[in-house]
């Protein structure tokens, strides 16, 4: 049986982890995007250069990475967040599809750049997270102990859907500590159907 792939999408702050966090105690795959960019970027030699390279020299000293540093530039720069983001999509993709492979059913994956890493083409469905704004920029500056500013740029950074993609069918769950997630989350597992 091949996987049915269903994407966990949404902005900075939506509740994507927490939706991942409940599928994961329920007993589903989930691949964080976020976490595995950061794990294949630290092990990778040749990323590295090309972060140096391409991005500023300053980014990787002794063979790590700056995070804060990369951050700040590529938040506030387009250009290099689109630099920064082919360096690194096309490895975690691989990885994912390796990964998938491996999954029995249904799995997850946690991505907050759904149509630009290219991902929803691999996806057979979307489930989007959606908060108020306010909402989302308060959770990120306390999680994140970032800035108003910082989380702005952020959230500015990521990109509208480019038309025409290929889309997978969506499914909306609210988490604006009105309506109750878990149910959401019951009630759209429940509308999968897998023949």
């Amino acid at each position: 049986m091949s996987t049915f792939l269903i994407a966990i999408t949404g902005g900075i702050g939506s509740g994507k982890s927490v939706v991942s966090r409940v599928l994961r105690a329920m007993g589903y795959p989930v691949y964080d995007c976020d976490s595995q960019a950061k794990a294949i970027m630290d092990a990778d030699a040749e990323i590295h250069r090309r972060l140096c390279s391409e991005i500023d020299a300053a980014v990787v000293t002794d063979g790590v990475i700056d995070r804060k540093r990369l951050a700040e530039i590529v938040f506030n720069d387009k250009a290099k967040l689109a630099v920064l983001n082919a360096i690194v999509h096309s490895a975690v993709k691989a990885h994912l599809a390796s990964w998938a492979d491996a999954q029995p059913g249904v799995a997850f994956v946690e991505t907050a750049i759904l149509f630009e890493s290219g991902l929803n083409a691999s996806v057979d469905a979307e489930w989007r997270v959606e908060s108020p704004l306010e909402l989302r920029i308060e959770r990120t500056m306390k999680r994140n102990n970032l800035t108003r500013q910082q989380v702005e740029a952020r959230i500015a950074s990521q990109s509208r859907q480019p038309e025409n993609p290929p889309l997978p069918p969506r499914t909306i769950l609210v988490n604006d500590l009105t309506h109750a997630l878990l149910q959401q989350i019951r009630t759209a597992l429940r509308a999968l159907s897998l023949d």
